[in-house]
């Protein structure tokens, strides 16, 4: 008898931009590829810094692979913890050109769709468990105007409207420069074993933890 497949965990991450050689955000995705969490295999895969053609991918990504969570990460200089983004709105504003040198100013992602979209992922909860684990996390209001939030919306969208995909849960998570690129930071090893306990954590609660209950202001 041949065994089932393990339902996907997608993560991914980003290419250097902005005049980088690396980025944290896929380095930390590639070092999770094909570990299982909670019975959930994980797949990475990478997203160019680039308004649409990062949508393009992540599309193609959801298609060809039909994860039960999608995680996307991306890279927040001058942060200092991993950043638990809760919502993403409508709109790019690009204070830098992204890596076509595109460099879109007040446009919406999604002509006609919401203004804004909260994650489904459990962040509240996911905070609990990074801190008891040691890791410096947050959650955050905001994943900015650029690309980053460019993929966290457009995944929401995809989500809350593609056939086949409602019951997916997905989310972003913003991770610090490493050594090396600027302070503050956060060396790989630690921000690999957080991403994995968020997921572990995500994967196994299905309600968030309500305001007010624990350390989590």
């Amino acid at each position: 008898m041949v065994a089932a497949a393990l339902p996907v965990v997608l993560i991914t991450g980003f290419d250097a931009f902005d005049g980088d050689t690396l980025n944290p955000s896929w380095l930390a995705a590639q070092a999770l590829h094909g570990r299982r969490i909670a019975g959930h295999k994980l797949v990475a895969a990478q997203l160019p810094t680039v308004f649409r053609d990062s949508l393009d991918v992540l599309r193609a990504l959801l298609r060809a692979h039909r994860p039960a969570l999608v995680l996307c990460l991306g890279q927040a200089g001058g942060r200092a913890a991993l950043s638990l983004e809760r919502v993403a709105i409508n709109i790019n504003d690009a204070r830098i050109a992204d890596n076509a040198q595109a460099q879109p100013v007040d446009t919406p992602v999604v002509p006609g769709a919401p203004a804004a979209y909260f994650t489904r992922l459990p962040v509240k909860a996911m905070l609990q468990a990074l801190q008891r684990a040691g890791i410096a996390a947050e959650v955050s209001q905001t994943a900015g105007t650029f690309v980053c939030n460019h993929v966290f919306y457009g995944l929401m969208h995809e989500l809350a409207t593609r056939r086949g995909l409602k019951a997916v849960r997905g989310g972003f998570v913003h991770v610090p420069w490493l050594p090396g690129q600027g302070t503050p930071a956060m060396a790989l090893d630690d921000m690999v074993r957080g991403i994995a306990v968020a997921l572990r954590c995500a994967l196994t609660t299905q309600a968030d933890i309500a305001r007010g209950a624990g350390a989590l202001h």
